[in-house]
């Protein structure tokens, strides 16, 4: 991912509400379900931590991004922006930005 791209998916992220909350159970399996179905609707999400998750953003981030394939955009406090492209329909294509 080019940096043109990551700044154009960063600008997309701004307006997005959190769709996927990580708590005190950190990330687990069920987690990784939802945002895996997240990314398969959406493409692009956002995340937020909760005061009782384990993690800092950037550890949590970095372990959702291995364990559902897909790319880090931003992190920015509590909250982060991954994206992957959908195996089926791809909305964003990351060629035209």
């Amino acid at each position: 991912m080019t940096t043109k791209q990551r700044a154009a998916l960063r600008s997309m992220g701004q307006t997005m509400e959190p769709v996927l909350q990580i708590g005190k159970d950190g990330i687990s399996d069920n987690t990784v379900k939802q945002c895996w179905d997240a990314l398969e609707a959406r493409e692009l999400i956002k995340v937020s931590l909760l005061k009782t998750c384990p993690y800092t953003a950037r550890e949590a981030c970095d372990e959702l991004c291995q364990r559902v394939h897909a790319e880090p955009v931003q992190v920015i406090g509590r909250r982060f922006v991954i994206y992957r492209q959908a195996r089926e329909n791809s909305k964003i294509k990351l060629e035209e930005l």
